[in-house]
C-alpha cells in the first residue's frame, strides 16, 4: 500500500488544533437528554448515565443547558474550553444555561453549538446534552440521534415526555427514543408507564421506545447501576447500524462526583 504523504504546514498551529488533530479520528457520541421540568431528579439521571458510560471506558462531557442550570462562565464566548470543569477522570461538566442561543444561525438552528462542544472537550467520547426539546431540535438540526426522555412520579410528567417526543418527531424526524423514570417506582408501574408512552408514540407519531430504565434519585450514588440502564447506554454508544448489504462480517466477540439535582415546574396522556 502506498504511503500516505501529509504536507507540512508552514504556519504554527494552536494547542486546540493539535488536540483536534490528535483526536480527530475518534467518534464523538452526542446524547440528547430532554429536560422535563416535572421531574426533579435530572442531576441523578445525568450522574448514572455518566457512570454507565464510564463502565464502558468512555469519558463524558455533561452539558447542562436546561433553564434550571447554572449560567455559563463569562469566558464562555471567548474560550469555551476554559469553562469545562473536570469532575473526575471520566466526567467533565459545562454549565450552559442560555449558551446555545449564542450559536443561533441564519437558519434558526444552533447546530454550531455541538461543533463548539466537540472542540472545547476533544478528549470526550460522549457529550450528554441536557436541554429542553425546543432547544434540542435546533441544536440537532440535520441529525437523528435517539433522545433520552425523562418521567417521574407525577402522571403529567409522562404527558410532558410525550409532548417532547411529538415535537422532536415532527420537527426532526427522530423516531427512536429511550426513557428513564427518575422515581422510586415498582417494576409493574414502570412497565405500565413505558408501555403507555410507547403505545402513544407508535400510534400517533410512528415513534418507538427502545429502552426504559428506572433510577431512584434518592439512592446513594454508590448503589449498583440497573441492568436496564446499562443496556440503554450500551445502545446509545453503539455505532449506527449499516444496511445489511453494506455491513461487514460480524466481529468476534469510578464512581463519579455528584451532579446537583435539577428542578420542577408543571404538564396527561389520554
Amino acid at each position: 500500500m502506498a504511503e500516505r504523504i501529509v504536507p507540512r504546514r508552514s504556519t504554527p498551529q494552536d494547542q486546540a488544533h493539535g488536540l483536534r488533530t490528535l483526536f480527530g479520528g475518534a467518534r464523538t457520541v452526542f446524547i440528547p437528554l430532554v429536560q422535563n421540568p416535572l421531574v426533579p431528579g435530572a442531576g441523578a439521571v445525568m450522574e448514572r448515565l455518566c457512570a454507565a458510560a464510564a463502565e464502558r471506558g468512555q469519558r463524558t462531557l455533561v452539558v447542562d443547558a436546561a433553564d434550571t442550570a447554572s449560567p455559563p462562565h463569562e469566558l464562555a464566548t471567548v474560550d469555551l474550553s476554559a469553562c469545562v470543569e473536570t469532575l473526575s477522570p471520566q466526567v467533565m461538566y459545562l454549565a450552559a444555561r442560555g449558551l446555545p442561543m449564542r450559536y443561533l444561525d441564519s437558519r434558526a438552528t444552533m447546530a454550531g453549538f455541538l461543533d463548539a462542544l466537540r472542540s472545547a472537550a476533544p478528549r470526550a467520547d460522549v457529550v450528554l446534552v441536557h436541554a429542553s426539546a425546543s432547544d434540542l431540535r435546533r441544536m440537532f438540526a440535520g441529525r437523528t440521534p435517539s433522545p433520552v426522555l425523562l418521567a417521574g412520579n407525577r402522571p403529567d410528567s409522562l404527558t410532558h415526555a410525550y409532548g417532547s417526543m411529538k415535537l422532536l418527531s415532527q420537527r426532526l424526524g427522530m423516531l427512536a427514543y429511550d426513557l428513564v423514570i427518575a422515581a422510586d417506582v415498582g417494576a409493574k408501574q414502570a412497565r405500565r408507564m413505558a408501555d403507555r408512552l410507547g403505545e402513544c408514540g407508535d400510534h400517533f407519531l410512528g415513534a418507538a421506545l427502545r429502552h426504559s430504565a428506572v433510577i431512584d434519585p434518592l439512592e446513594p450514588a454508590r448503589t449498583g447501576l440497573p441492568t436496564a440502564l446499562k443496556r440503554l447506554v450500551a445502545d446509545q454508544l453503539a455505532p449506527p447500524a449499516e444496511p445489511e448489504h453494506l455491513a461487514p462480517p460480524a466481529a468476534s466477540p469510578a464512581r463519579l462526583g455528584t451532579l446537583a439535582a435539577r428542578a420542577p415546574a408543571a404538564g396527561r396522556l389520554n
